[in-house]
């Protein structure tokens, strides 16, 4: 096995994270784990706002920052003014890639669009996350991943029927997803550099989440279908959805094919429900949904939880427990799979608990260094060390609120 000093793949490239809260910095966050050097960029005196989100941990910014910032060096540096833009073109100039998720035209307003930093460095891979991107007439849109999803066309499937669209959990789904894309995208683009220089990654929170709404687009062109709200269930296969057990848990069942159905009957102690016509193929299933669904939940009911998945997962049948966080810490998997990684926050010495690197690799194997630095940690580093800015110029560039 690689030990914690092994070359990663993205050691020596250096990314600008200029975004703020989540996508543009999960972006450069993911690049992080895998040996990019990151350099955040923040207002002197604020900081990114992910700073103060959500519960504050022993250090005082949030847990929400200390796991979704790791790996990443904090320097201050106010754009607006023309030392601050004069100082951060020198950044971008050593740099591979920069992140950003400002809205349409904020960036161009501070005289630091993609033609300017072109012009400073014409290898720079550019990485523009927006609610609704860099063109299109909503382009000047405020956006978050709430909006996303509603904009997106996912919000409008969730909830039960009848009842009123829900946002899907309270994650912030449509950030993520566009920071992974930004992340491929950035990789796709250093890949092709040699040939076509820099280039700009155009995401908005809203596409991301449209690309994976499965058969919804080719179906409602072909056939003028809009899915409704489903609540527990799937629409087009049928058991496949969440059911309650006999001591008030949920469980997730898949049942996704005909085969999946006759585990499923088996299952159930009736054999013959696997070739009985009404329900032997999957549009038959789903037709007589009501029926198949109230024999699975009359089964679910009949057991505890923890009953139900071993003797669906004994017959073949995909099944999981519906899992709150408090389940997922005391589950074996994702002990045996470091899926959950405890880093020690060196300043108090708390026990950290986040997300482990994804994906896992045999040979270059991602890793958590640290975790979200202090606000301007590293001034004296990059400024000092990486563009040989002399103590006296870092005072008087502090003194004028530029860093």
């Amino acid at each position: 096995m690689p030990d914690k000093t092994s070359k990663l793949p993205l050691q020596g490239v250096r990314v600008i994270d200029l975004a703020t809260f989540i996508a543009g910095p999960f972006t450069a966050a993911v690049l992080s784990e895998f040996g990019a050097e990151v350099i955040k960029v923040e207002q002197p005196g604020l900081g990114d706002p992910l700073r103060k989100f959500g519960s504050p941990s022993k250090r005082g910014d949030g847990y929400a920052w200390l796991s979704e910032q790791r790996n990443k060096k904090s320097v201050t540096l106010d754009l607006r003014q023309p030392e601050g833009a004069a100082l951060f073109k020198r950044l971008v100039a050593e740099a591979d890639i920069l992140c950003e998720n400002f809205r349409p035209g904020t960036m161009e307003k501070w005289g630091l669009g993609p033609e300017e930093l072109k012009a400073v460095n014409p290898g720079l891979v550019m990485v523009r996350i927006s609610g609704y991107g860099q063109t299109g007439p909503y382009r000047d849109r405020p956006g978050f991943a709430r909006i996303a999803h509603a904009f997106g066309g996912l919000t409008h499937l969730t909830g039960v029927p009848g009842g009123p669209p829900l946002t899907p959990g309270s994650t912030s789904l449509a950030d993520y997803i566009s920071g992974l894309y930004g992340a491929v995208g950035a990789l796709l683009a250093l890949r092709s550099r040699e040939e076509t220089g820099g280039q700009v990654i155009d995401i908005a929170l809203y596409e991301s989440i449209f690309r994976v709404l499965d058969e919804m687009a080719p179906l409602y062109a072909a056939t003028g279908f809009v899915r409704p709200r489903l609540g527990l269930m799937t629409s087009n296969v049928c058991p496949h959805g969440h059911f309650e057990c006999g001591d008030g848990g949920w469980v997730a069942i898949a049942c996704t094919s005909d085969k999946m159905w006759r585990r499923m009957a088996a299952v159930l102690g009736r054999d013959e429900l696997g070739e009985d016509e009404r329900y032997a193929t999957s549009a038959k299933r789903v037709e007589n949904r009501d029926d198949v669904e109230a024999m699975v939940t009359a089964f679910t009911l009949s057991l505890p939880r923890e009953k139900v998945v071993e003797t669906c997962n004994a017959g073949g049948v995909p099944t999981s427990p519906v899992y709150s966080i408090a389940d997922v810490f005391e589950d074996p998997h994702y002990r045996a799979r470091g899926t959950l990684k405890d880093v020690v926050e060196p300043e108090t010495g708390e026990h950290v608990h986040v997300p482990n690197v994804l994906p896992a690799m045999s040979e270059t194997p991602g890793r958590i260094e640290s975790l979200g630095p202090r606000l301007g940690a590293h001034n004296d580093e990059v400024y000092g060390t990486l563009l040989g800015l002399s103590d006296d110029e870092r005072a008087a560039l502090r003194e004028k609120g530029v860093i």
